[in-house]
């Protein structure tokens, strides 16, 4: 967006999260937009190492996504599964042939003791990403989900099991032991950030454990900038995702106002400001009354053009937050 000044930090989960940041990149230069990504849904598969949600980021940035699946990468294709399935091998988790080239490389530079913040910049230099894209953490965080069939990893619960069981708790294994990525404080301290965006991700999965890093939530109080979030819910659906269906197993409404009370309540007033769709506008003094101002807009990112839509929604309410 011409003439916005200062940087944005987003925090981003997968798909909708990416969508958002693809068009934010399309409005800001690299040097004013960076992005963290959680990677608690990281997890080992084949003895490689899959991180979805930096893959995700990586993918749309690169403009290599699939946009029909919502995953993966564009004209893939799937030899390697096959004769994996041929072999008798576990294949309920999907790569495509040239998404394995990515968790192949990513595995040989981190076993060579690269960290995965130098891997994941390596590998968008090579795929022409200019926007930086920063682990949440160095150390492993692993979400596993209590459910009424017993307790399970992401992975397992979001693709083996495709969301069936029922949702009772979360946890992030390893998060106390995880450090806030140098990175990450670096950007936090400086003087130029204008705001921090929370992207249309899932609250629980996605946001929570990037939020959960020890020393993170201290870095971003102490930075003093607003925090701008993106309603993951329209009209009492998750826009993508197993939101919906969480908050009712967890007993929350399923609804964009909800969404902001959580996080006010779990994160201590997280929010100043909310992007809400149009089509929840009867929520919005609702959320007024939580001390979050509210801009309604069309969220629902269908093409290009609207992540560009949004994005510049976004950047609008941070320069009337910064104005003030």
């Amino acid at each position: 967006m011409a003439g916005f000044n200062g940087k944005i930090l987003a925090l981003s989960g997968g798909v909708g999260g990416a969508k958002l940041l693809h068009g934010l990149a399309e409005e800001l230069p690299p040097e004013q937009l960076t992005a963290v990504v959680n990677t608690a849904d990281d997890f080992d598969f084949w003895d490689l190492r899959i991180c979805p949600d930096l893959d995700s980021n990586m993918y749309a940035l690169a403009a290599l996504n699939d946009q029909d699946r919502g995953w993966g990468m564009e004209d893939e294709t799937w030899r390697t599964m096959v004769a994996m399935r041929r072999l008798g091998g576990e294949t309920w988790f999907q790569m495509g042939d040239q998404d394995l080239a990515t968790h192949l490389y990513r595995s040989m530079e981190l076993r060579a003791g690269k960290s995965l913040t130098e891997v994941t910049a390596y590998m968008c230099q090579h795929l022409g990403v200019e926007h930086r894209l920063l682990p949440m953490c160095e150390e492993p965080v692993a979400t596993e989900v209590l459910t009424d069939r017993g307790t399970m990893e992401f992975q397992e619960y979001f693709v083996r099991e495709r969301c069936q069981p029922s949702v009772q708790s979360l946890r992030f294994r390893g998060i106390e032991q995880a450090s806030l990525n140098p990175a990450i404080a670096d950007y936090l301290a400086d003087s130029e950030l204008a705001a921090v965006v929370i992207c249309p991700s899932n609250p629980f999965l996605s946001v929570d454990p990037i939020l959960s890093v020890p020393g993170f939530r201290e870095a971003l109080s102490d930075s003093g900038v607003p925090v701008v979030a993106v309603a993951p819910i329209v009209a009492g659906n998750a826009v993508k995702g197993p939101l919906g269906k969480m908050m009712a197993e967890l007993d929350m409404p399923a609804s964009a106002s909800q969404v902001v009370r959580y996080y006010q309540q779990r994160h201590g007033d997280l929010i100043d400001a909310y992007l809400l769709d149009q089509q929840d506008s009867g929520l919005a003094e609702d959320i007024i009354q939580m001390g979050v101002a509210v801009t309604e807009a069309d969220t629902m990112m269908t093409d290009m053009a609207a992540k560009r839509r949004v994005a510049t929604a976004v950047l609008e309410l941070v320069e009337q937050l910064t104005s003030r």
